[in-house]
Formats: structure tokens, sequence, C-alpha cells
């Protein structure tokens, strides 16, 4: 029944998100807000599709600040990479650069408000994501990292990658912390399974730190879910 009901699940969703994807470019022309709100449409069909075919929904935990932040997130699934977008109104993505060239999509993405790092974290993407980063708090845009750098299986807790302390330095923004379970419930491989998502808000940390002391308050709370956490 699992396998049934995550198959379904899959060719709503994808097919859904072709057909949300295609209209981008009659969308495209009336602005940035109004991509935002079209996008918001695909963050909608994967909220539904998930509570109808598999039962999974959220509970948000902590209050959400006004204003513009950094927020970084733990990352377990693709749920939380729409659910987050919804639920804090919007901000501006960090995105792998694989994800950026992907046709109409990756296009898409940098009408929404998006940037893009690679993986090797050399010096000279480093200081294109600070200069990006630096842009998107000039235009009052909140912006959404997962410092972990990819998908990370419940339990696991790895060190923060170096581009997420030039990020913090170079928006001068206080940063979110946001700990959430998905995982659990909507894993990478294998059968999805009906649950509530657990989406916990942490209390703003303030701009200005050293790095090695907001890498560590940011890597634990956004573990504070994890397995024998604490709080």
């Amino acid at each position: 029944m699992s396998w049934l009901r995550t198959i379904l699940y899959q060719i709503v969703f994808y097919s859904g998100s072709v057909l949300i994807v295609l209209a981008v470019p009659l969308v495209a022309p009336f602005g940035q807000k109004a991509t935002i709100h079209h996008a918001h449409r695909w963050a909608r069909l994967n909220r539904w599709a998930a509570r109808v075919f598999l039962g999974v929904t959220t509970r948000v935990e902590g209050e959400i600040p006004e204003g513009q932040f950094l927020f970084a997130s733990k990352h377990q699934s693709m749920y939380e990479t729409t659910e987050l977008q919804l639920i804090l109104g919007g901000p501006a993505m960090v995105l792998k650069r694989e994800l950026s060239r992907i046709p109409l999509w990756g296009w898409a993405t940098k009408l929404y408000g998006s940037m893009s790092v690679d993986r090797e974290a050399s010096a000279k993407a480093l200081r294109r994501l600070m200069a990006e980063g630096k842009e998107l708090r000039a235009q009052g845009r909140s912006v959404i990292v997962y410092p972990e750098g990819t998908r990370v299986t419940p339990g696991e807790s790895p060190p923060l990658r170096s581009g997420f302390a030039g990020l913090y330095k170079a928006v001068n923004l206080p940063v979110v912390p946001i700990a959430l379970d998905s995982g659990r419930f909507m894993p990478k491989k294998g059968p999805k399974r009906p649950g509530v998502v657990t989406i916990r808000i942490g209390t703003p940390i303030p701009p200005g730190l050293p790095r090695k002391e907001i890498e560590q308050r940011v890597w634990q709370a956004i573990n504070a879910l994890e397995p024998g956490a604490q709080g």
C-alpha cells in the first residue's frame, strides 16, 4: 500500500509540475511578484498531493519572525524545499548549480530569486555567492539556505559547508535556524509514509558573530530534532 500511495503521489505531483513549469513564460512578463505567486502554486500542489496521497501534513513549532532574515534549515527531503517557501513567505533560495542549469526550470528559479552555488566551494564560487547575497539583501529579500549542502538521512548531522559562513557575513542578517524531521516520512529512496512533519523555527541569531560561533550555534539548532538531541 505504501508503494501504491507513493506512485500515485509521484504521478500527480510530477505531472502537475511539468504543466506549472511550462506555464512560466506566460507568467514571467508580469514580473517577479507574479512569478513568486505562480511558483507557490507548485508548492501548494506538493502540499496537497502529500496530504491526499501520502497522509503527510506539517506542524510548525515556534514563531516565524517578521522582517528580513537568513533562514538556515535542515534538509532531509524535497518536501521542505516547497513547504518552507509557503511557510516563510517566499524567501530567495540558495540552490546547487546543477539545478540552475535545468532548461526552463533553472530560468524560472532565477526569476523567482535564487543564488546558485558550486559543490566544490572554490574561492571564485564563494565570492559570487557573497556578491549575490549582498544584492538580495539590498532588494529587501530574505534568503533561505540549506547549510549542510545536500539532503541527509534522519540521524545524520554533518558539519556545515564553508559557504554558509561567507553568506552569513555577506548578507549581514540575523539567522533563523530551522530544524525538521521530514526524512522520517519522505525519504529520498523507498516508499513514503504517512505522518506529521515537524518544522521547528528557532530563535534568531544576531549577525556579526565569529565564524566558529555562528556555525556551532546554527549546527546545534538545525539538529534539535535529531535522535538524542536536547530540546
